[in-house]
């Protein structure tokens, strides 16, 4: 059976880092990217089961990339999760509206990344 994979998009390098040394020992395939404006044309190659999404970039947010990815045919279907430190229920609402498929606020918790990811990724299959 093949590894799941997971793209990481956030500005943040030390997040990306973050992120990977929790996935893959956990034997998660990990994409990371810190530049949101290759998102969409990388997740359309890489084809993760999964997109772990910042909401604060610089240039274009993490609500602009969910909405490209969901205009995207190609990619529409992979679910996305928001990971941010705005925790207010406009924020949640909103990605909620755009198509996001969970929303983890920063810093992330072990134990609820793992939770969203189990509970996300079969939506992907």
């Amino acid at each position: 059976m093949s590894k799941s994979k997971i793209m990481v998009i956030d500005d943040d390098v030390k997040s990306l880092e973050l992120m990977e040394a929790i996935l893959v020992p956990r034997g998660y395939e990990v994409i990371t990217t810190n530049n949101p404006l290759q998102a969409v044309a990388l997740i359309t190659v890489e084809k993760p089961d999964i997109v772990l999404l910042d909401v604060m970039m610089p240039v274009l947010d993490g609500y602009s990339v969910l909405s490209e990815i969901k205009k995207t045919k190609q990619i529409s279907n992979i679910p996305v999760v928001m990971l941010t430190a705005l925790g207010f229920e406009l924020n949640k609402e909103l990605a909620q509206n755009l198509g996001a498929a969970g929303y983890i606020t920063k810093p992330v918790e072990l134990a609820e990344l793992m939770q969203t990811v189990s509970r996300v990724l079969p939506l992907s299959k």
